[in-house]
């Protein structure tokens, strides 16, 4: 399997297109081609191509805050002396000096292929500025490593937010080349967008199931996104982040692992084996105790669960990390009903709504979850309808 950079890089007629243009290049830490050089590093190499400047999301081109919510500034790129432009500081979009800088965006991003990591949203931003600034998007395409399932309900109109760049699921199961598509279609965007397609990526081949295991090495797109397990359970253990509970950050299994002080662990997963068994196929789960160095419970003895996906327990088409972690939610509720569940803090720098209900797209995960009455079965055909409306808008934008 090759990504769209070094599709990029071995094909000459496209560098061809590409010289007596600026280039800039949006990236971070894991965009290196095949032989792990950085792609900035790769294209500063190449004579003819002129790459005038660059662009780092949240985290950084350069791979320099650990934790969410720390933004990043501007630098002067120390091996190559052209401006980086941090597009999680000061702004989140491109301002007209930086897009002045370019006439061609390279976007070489390693996504998760969850909605609410927020590379997906700069990418929207990014589609959109360039298109009313005049400039061309080429986007070198990488596996989404959550394969093509899909799962999780729609963000609601209104719900937008850097967590939130659209109408799509919680696990969308595109690659970011195909919903560059889908923004520029449904957003009516005039834009010279091109993808640069990946080589031989099969998302439906085993044992990866979207990430080539044995042909790609695995570097962190972010901070706490360690390895292929984080990947697979994220779209469930991501909404974490807005409850009161530790997602392992401060472990060394950071969004596989989740629990508290004071915890029951295992009368939790017994709660959640009655409640939906079915929600719990496809990976194996075990109670353990953590203690988080920093964030949340630091330096407190956590009662938890972590998830297990790396085995041969591990059935990709039956796995669903956000029914799971639901049900966790949910279990936890019945056993104690006035656990303060739902963290209140500045999510992403929005005050006025629960992080909870941002990063599900809506309040009908948190509804779900508060009302004694409703079952499993109620959540399941409401997500189930959305799921089955993104399989058949996703359809005319795949690639692979």
């Amino acid at each position: 399997m090759k990504p769209g950079i070094d599709h990029l890089l071995g094909d000459g007629s496209l560098q061809k297109e590409l010289r007596g243009r600026r280039l800039a290049l949006l990236a971070h830490p894991a965009s290196v081609t095949d032989g792990l050089v950085h792609s900035l590093d790769a294209l500063m190499a190449i004579d003819g191509l002129r790459v005038a400047s660059a662009f780092g999301p949240q985290h950084g081109l350069r791979g320099d805050k650990q934790d969410n919510m720390v933004e990043s500034p501007d630098f002067v790129d120390p091996a190559h002396g052209i401006p980086v432009f941090s597009l999680y500081g000061e702004v989140r979009r491109p301002t007209a000096a930086m897009l002045g800088s370019f006439d061609v965006l390279l976007v070489d991003l390693q996504d998760l292929g969850c909605r609410i990591y927020t590379f997906l949203t700069t990418l929207r931003y990014v589609l959109e500025d360039c298109a009313r600034a005049g400039k061309s998007v080429w986007l070198l395409d990488r596996p989404n490593p959550a394969g093509r399932p899909v799962e999780g309900l729609t963000l609601r109109q209104g719900w937008e937010s850097f967590v939130g760049a659209g109408p799509l699921p919680m696990r969308h199961g595109m690659t970011l080349g195909e919903l560059g598509q889908w923004f520029v279609r449904t957003l009516r965007l005039d834009l010279d967008y091109r993808v640069i397609a990946m080589q031989a990526w099969n998302p439906d081949a085993a044992p990866g199931h979207g990430w080539p295991i044995g042909e790609r090495s695995w570097i962190n797109p972010s901070p706490n996104a360690p390895n292929l397990s984080m990947a697979r359970c994220y779209a469930g253990t991501v909404m974490l982040e807005g409850t009161t509970l530790s997602e392992g950050r401060g472990t060394t299994r950071p969004l596989e692992l989740f629990g508290a002080p004071g915890l029951n662990a295992d009368a939790l997963l017994k709660k959640m084996q009655q409640l939906a068994p079915d929600w719990l196929q496809g990976c194996r789960l075990r109670t353990c105790w953590f203690e988080p160095t920093f964030q949340k419970h630091a330096g407190q003895l956590c009662s938890g669960i972590q998830i297990h996906v790396d085995d041969p327990a591990y059935d990709h088409a039956k796995f669903r990390p956000w029914r799971l972690q639901a049900l966790a939610f949910k279990a936890l509720r019945s056993l104690q009903p006035e656990y303060p569940l739902w963290r209140e803090f500045a999510y992403e720098y929005e005050h006025d709504r629960l992080a909870i209900d941002l990063i599900n797209g809506s309040e009908l995960l948190r509804q779900w979850v508060d009302d004694p009455q409703a079952s499993a079965g109620d959540l399941d055909a409401l997500a189930g309808r959305d799921e089955a409306a993104w399989r058949e808008v996703r359809r005319d934008f795949l690639l692979y």
